[in-house]
């Protein structure tokens, strides 16, 4: 029973959050929950939200269907970061001129199901 997760528009860049989605996919909930909270970067965090939300859905999917579901059965099937829209500003520079500030954005799918 497969259940997913979707954060979209969230503020950092698909390269730094794919760091941190490399870790934690194909492990076991519990394990991704553990790498997930001491891991010294910002998107963690955000991951983190979006892995939670995901193992709620397939509690909620599985009451629908009158199974029973735990947390400990289930593990991170899938785990990908999109690239969402870009921000752009402009920064001041020398002589008149003007540069530009690319602030990234991201989308974050986290895919859970139960093993095997």
């Amino acid at each position: 029973m497969e259940a997913r997760a979707v954060a979209r528009f969230v503020r950092q860049s698909p390269r730094k959050m794919r760091l941190v989605v490399d870790m934690i996919r194909g492990q076991s909930v519990n394990d991704a929950y553990a790498a997930l909270k001491f891991t010294d970067k910002k998107a963690a965090r955000q991951i983190e939200q979006t892995l939670r939300s995901a193992v709620a859905n397939a509690m909620y999917k599985a009451d629908e269907q009158g199974e029973r579901v735990d947390a400990d059965e289930l593990y991170v099937k899938q785990a990908y970061v999109d690239v969402g829209p870009t921000l752009r500003r402009w920064r001041a520079r020398a002589m008149g001129r003007a540069s530009l500030i690319r602030k990234r954005t991201s989308h974050v799918t986290v895919v859970v199901d139960r093993k095997e």
